[in-house]
């Protein structure tokens, strides 16, 4: 890592230059990927990216400068290029920029990998995807294997950010990914496909809690039997269970983006839309009592997980739709300031070309207390949907479509025989309103979140357990 000493003096400098603000982040990101394409490796190398940005306020206007070269001089100029920035800007800002309050705070964290994935060979960290290969061709029965792509990443991110306001923050945490595409055929019934991606903070011991070698095969034989028995869903209103993938996906999209301040203020809508969410909404009924969402980067072993935020504000979960109420928005110290609020620790970078941003981490349908089967129990006809193949939704997240993937008829309290391509079309407000159990369990699934211009990507998980809807109008998509 950097020598804080050195964003120290940049910090001061900048003061002394009129800034009112200075915030100086040294970020560093080294790893290596992997891309296999059936039993063959199509690429491998390693990642490597390491530079400080540069926040400054200026007279009500922000600058922003970054520069791979961390020398002190090259950081002193890059310094003045943030601060010539905010001077030359401040014309377009109607109202000045100010920031809420925070403690300051000085604080250091790292994720300790069980096993390092550092000085292994990206030999060793993939010499799976063979194996896969070959048991997924084999446990097929009647479908052939027509592609299977698998990615493998691996990267550490330290971070040491250092303010004006005397605040020092570092950290290090390391994070595996893996991504695999599979595509079932037969000439009968024609395809079927599974994306899915794997994160998380730690080390190789991952690779081992994952079991890739046996997750995949095991998928693609259920997916066989979709693709080879599967059968139309029922028409009309049904009782529909969900399960924690899509569940996830839903509560990313329908509360996680629109609870984003800086998108409700309209920062985003020339590049990822709008919300729903206007201000002054909180205390507003958007679904069941049962609808709880929460957005905590604090859980150990996550994919979207810190303790502080690139403001240095400390991170804590977040309560965005509580028992159906709209309760609280992701802030930065900007938006938190225009909200009359604090921040909630919610401002993150990609890297060190980027400004930090207002992210989610972590986020999920909070679990009920009903057993998987107790969903179940009173349904006379409906589906359980466990995973989806396709989704999309509008600039403000509100309408919004799901088709399923893995899916099963339900009749009589009991899962039968496998349906295909079921499509759930409803508001967000349908979807919460909608929820009337929630069972037990909490899964996690990994992704990367895409948001800005220019656009940044990062870790995160969402996740949630298996919920039930009531009175659901059922559609199909073509196979």
């Amino acid at each position: 890592m950097i020598d804080e000493t050195i964003l120290e003096h940049i910090v001061a400098r900048g003061v002394k230059l009129g800034a009112s603000y200075v915030e100086a982040r040294y970020h560093k990101h080294s790893g290596s990927y992997a891309v296999t394409r059936m039993n063959k490796t199509i690429s491998v190398g390693r990642v490597f990216s390491e530079g400080v940005a540069i926040r400054v306020l200026v007279k009500g206007s922000l600058g922003f400068a970054s520069t791979n070269n961390v020398s002190k001089d090259s950081l002193e100029r890059t310094l003045e290029k943030a601060v010539s920035r905010a001077k030359a800007f401040s014309y377009m800002y109607t109202e000045p920029i100010s920031f809420a309050d925070v403690k300051t705070v000085t604080y250091s964290y790292e994720v300790e990998p069980v096993k390092d994935f550092n000085n292994v060979s990206i030999g060793e960290k993939i010499g799976f995807y063979k194996e896969v290969y070959n048991s997924l061709r084999t446990s097929l029965v009647q479908s052939k294997l027509r592609s299977l792509v698998i990615e493998y990443f691996d990267d550490v991110e330290e971070k040491v950010i250092v303010t004006s306001e005397g605040s020092i923050v570092k950290s290090s945490i390391p994070r595996i990914y893996v991504f695999y595409n599979f595509t079932l055929y037969t000439p009968e019934k024609g395809t079927i496909q599974r994306m899915y991606e794997l994160g998380a903070s730690g080390g190789l011991e991952l690779l081992d809690k994952w079991d890739i070698v046996s997750r995949v095969p095991e998928e693609a034989k259920t997916l066989e039997k979709v693709l080879l028995k599967g059968k139309s869903p029922p028409k009309g209103k049904v009782d529909v269970v969900l399960g924690s993938e899509i569940v996830g996906l839903m509560v990313h999209e329908s509360a996680g983006h629109p609870s984003e301040a800086d998108r409700i203020l309209g920062r985003e809508a020339a590049q990822a839309g709008e919300s729903f969410i206007r201000k002054g909404m909180l205390g507003k009924r958007i679904g069941s009592e049962v609808s709880t969402v929460i957005d905590d980067p604090t859980i150990p072993g996550s994919y979207g997980y810190y303790l502080y935020d690139d403001e240095c504000v400390k991170a804590r979960p977040k309560y965005l739709y509580k028992n159906g109420i709209i309760n609280e928005h992701l802030h930065n110290r900007w938006t938190a300031k225009v909200f009359n609020t604090v921040s909630n620790g919610s401002a993150r970078a990609m890297d060190y070309t980027s400004e930090p941003i207002i992210r989610m981490s972590n986020t999920y349908f909070k679990p009920g207390d009903y057993s998987f089967e107790e969903l179940l129990e009173d349904i006379r006809v409906g589906v359980y949907i466990k995973s989806y193949m396709e989704w999309n939704i509008d600039d403000v997240r509100w309408s919004q479509r799901y088709v399923g993937l893995e899916a099963y008829l339900i009749e009589n309290g009991e899962i039968k025989e496998p349906i295909r391509n079921p499509v759930i079309e409803l508001t967000t407000k349908g979807f919460y309103e909608s929820v009337d159990a929630a069972d037990k369990s909490l899964e996690f699934h990994a992704g990367t979140c895409g948001k800005g211009e220019p656009h940044q990507g990062v870790p995160v998980w969402f996740g949630g357990p298996n919920v039930r809807l009531r009175n659901i109008v059922l559609g199909v998509a073509p196979y």
